[in-house]
């Protein structure tokens, strides 16, 4: 890009990074956002995705046409492979780009507390790829389970475990079990879907740790009504192909999902500066890091905190206001006009859907369970997802199951490794 204008570099087209690249659209400047991927992924609603109940595409938008309006930024497919604060470069390979200003908006990662081989046997939920992964995990086990004629096997493949009881751990497990119980009723001859066991592991004192203790007993209600099996003060200490130890017990399952904890992308490393436990990059008020100039990281990879020192939780909301005000502050900064006023966090308030008719709102001076926080919960995601054509998608699938409880995204096929038969099912299903 040839210009004399300031050139901004953001990485990540995350919610934080999105937000930034539309702040800065009106700036006097050239801006490259580069990610591995072509499209802005809505987060919240992947663990969907994970359950065949949306297609990837309804929870997805190219980022060429969400910024396409804004004629001072394009969009490189590309991965950041390392960065030089001395010479303002962000390297691609063996390609290079030269900034004056520098974003970094890469989110996090997933975290097995040093136990990274569990990755391999108990998938965590970050992408497309991830939720297609884990989709074709859970159907394939119904199908396989099908077709075997082992007891134990069968018992081990028609169970599924979900490790964290965060929203998304919860938010899984009331899915897993509403397509069991009802989606797939009346669909398989020789399995009976509704005897699967949900079990649904935090090692805390409670689930919805971050929400009312009155809210997190709605919860547990809740999935305890669905058939979900709530086991709180265990932890795992390891994952296999058999299945889970909990506490050192051997608990058989063919599936496992991971959604217990989450580390900051190696932004710290890049960078040559320290991070805390999380690798987390510490940032001053405007979301600088200390020492380097023009260089920023927002999201998930900034240890960010208000005036009161209260660090900034790693929500979508959070980096979305910071992606958005650190983009107008630039802007205002490269267009010569006054200075923004200081970053001022807007909490809007914390949801979780547990299922059918079922979520949990916490809006700090008052908290909704039940059904009307389920309908808010739906009419804000509705709201949040990019492009009108997004929406209405969504909500015609959300209406069509609710009033059908069918979900259409449920393909899968044996080219892919998880539908292989295992071979405790191979013999015949009848006696000769």
């Amino acid at each position: 890009m040839t210009s004399t204008r300031p050139h901004v570099v953001i990485i990540g087209s995350g919610f934080a990074g999105l937000a930034a690249a539309r702040g800065l659209g009106k700036a006097r400047a050239d801006v490259t956002i580069i990610d591995r991927t072509n499209h802005h992924l809505f987060q919240p609603l992947l663990y969907q995705v994970a359950t065949a109940e949306l297609a990837p595409g309804d929870i997805a938008q190219p980022i060429r046409h969400i910024l396409r309006r804004h004629r001072n930024v394009r969009v490189l497919l590309g991965e950041a492979t390392g960065i030089d604060p001395q010479t303002r470069r962000v390297w691609m390979g063996e390609s290079f780009l030269h900034y004056d200003y520098l974003i970094i908006a890469t989110g996090s990662r997933h975290s097995y507390f040093g136990n990274d081989a569990w990755a391999r046997f108990a998938p965590g939920l970050k992408t497309i790829d991830d939720a297609r992964r884990i989709r074709a995990r859970v159907l394939a086990a119904f199908e396989q389970a099908e077709f075997c004629h082992d007891t134990a096997e069968r018992t081990r493949l028609l169970r599924f475990v979900v490790i964290g009881g965060g929203p998304t751990g919860v938010e899984i497990a009331g899915a897993l079990a509403e397509l069991a119980r009802h989606t797939l009723r009346e669909e398989f001859r020789i399995i009976n879907p509704a005897m699967a066991k949900i079990v649904l592991v935090e090692a805390g004192e409670r689930i919805l740790a971050q929400f009312p203790h009155a809210l997190t007993a709605y919860a547990e209600q809740a999935l305890a009504r669905l058939g979900v099996h709530v086991l709180t003060r265990t932890r795992v200490t390891d994952i296999n192909s058999e299945g889970v130890m909990l506490d050192g017990a051997l608990l058989p399952a063919a599936t496992v999902i991971w959604g217990a904890g989450v580390m900051a992308t190696p932004v710290g490393q890049w960078l040559g500066v320290e991070t805390d436990r999380l690798g987390r990059v510490t940032v001053d008020r405007d979301f600088s890091v200390p020492g380097l100039d023009g260089v920023y990281v927002l999201g998930d990879a900034a240890l960010a905190t208000l005036p009161d020192g209260t660090v900034l939780p790693g929500l979508a909301q959070v980096a979305d206001q910071e992606g958005e005000w650190l983009g107008r502050a630039l802007a205002r900064r490269i267009n010569g006009e006054p200075p923004s006023a200081p970053f001022h966090y807007r909490d809007k308030g914390n949801l979780a859907t547990i299922g059918r008719n079922a979520a949990v709102a916490d809006f700090r001076r008052f908290t909704l369970r039940g059904f009307i926080a389920w309908l808010v919960w739906g009419i804000v995601h509705v709201y949040l997802l990019n492009g009108f054509d997004n929406r209405m998608i969504v909500t015609f699938r959300w209406l069509w199951a609710y009033a059908t409880r069918r979900r259409g995204a449920r393909l899968v096929s044996l080219s892919q490794p998880e539908v292989a038969v295992v071979p405790e099912c191979r013999a015949p299903l009848r006696e000769e």
